[in-house]
């Protein structure tokens, strides 16, 4: 029976945290690559202009207090500090987080940086953000809707909260999956998962289920002639939402 209950105790343990320990420690040993722009993150350092002049066109983030779930490396995050944020940066992986404190001494940039994750945060600061992003995240964690959750309740009333992710169909399979990880080797093979990834009807759905309101919805795509990226309205593959928790 203490058996029993040590293991009940474990997988509620695992639910609360709401994290996949493969993908902890998958991330762990890229973790010194983060900011190597032509490691497996390359995609991530040449998307980040798009993901965030779309974010800052939006809310202008300019002395606002903004929250980067999921920050890894802190890539996003640093970049809205030189926008006139004051960032915080949350991720349960303390290999990234701490690549991300190392380079902010280079850097220069301001952003406070925790091993919490969204749902802690959430109960201990509800509603303290002007805005929240979670940028690639969702598709690698065990109960994406929960992080939904806590994202809107971090986020103050009239706040922002902004997701990117994945969709799930057969074109995401062949370009997000065969196409980005085994054919033009963009990301390491391995990095995810078909079966974990998103519609956007889930997403919004979610996010209404969480009293978000979703504004726009714009799709990311990949030339992989010109080795550029761009935002278009085909969300069959990346795309990003945008949500609004009302007053």
């Amino acid at each position: 029976m203490a058996s029993k209950d040590r293991a009940s105790q474990k997988t509620a343990d695992q639910v609360s945290l709401n994290a996949d320990q493969a993908e902890l420690q998958k991330f762990a040993e890229l973790a010194h690559k983060w900011w190597d722009v032509n490691s497996e993150f390359k995609p991530l350092h040449e998307i980040n202009p798009l993901r965030l002049n779309w974010i800052n066109d939006l809310v202008d983030l300019k002395g606002k207090r903004v929250l980067d779930v999921g920050c890894g490396g802190g890539i996003l995050s640093e970049s809205m500090h030189f926008k006139g944020a004051k960032v915080t940066g949350i991720d349960l992986g303390e290999k990234a987080l701490n690549v991300a404190k190392l380079h902010q001494l280079e850097s220069g940039a301001d952003v406070d940086y925790q091993c919490v994750s969204a749902e802690q945060l959430a109960a201990l600061e509800p509603a303290s953000f002007d805005v929240v992003t979670c940028m690639e995240m969702l598709e690698h964690v065990p109960d994406p809707a929960a992080i939904v959750a806590a994202c809107a309740k971090l986020v103050k009333p009239n706040g922002s909260v902004f997701f990117s992710t994945i969709n799930r169909n057969p074109k995401a399979y062949l370009l997000a999956v065969i196409g980005a990880e085994y054919v033009l080797n963009l990301l390491a093979k391995g990095t995810h998962d078909y079966a974990k990834f998103i519609k956007p009807s889930e997403l919004s759905s979610w996010a209404r289920h969480a009293k978000l309101d979703v504004m726009s919805l714009r799709g990311m795509s990949y030339h992989p002639f010109k080795q550029t990226y761009r935002l278009s309205d085909d969300v069959a593959v990346n795309y990003l939402m945008h949500t609004a928790l009302p007053a």
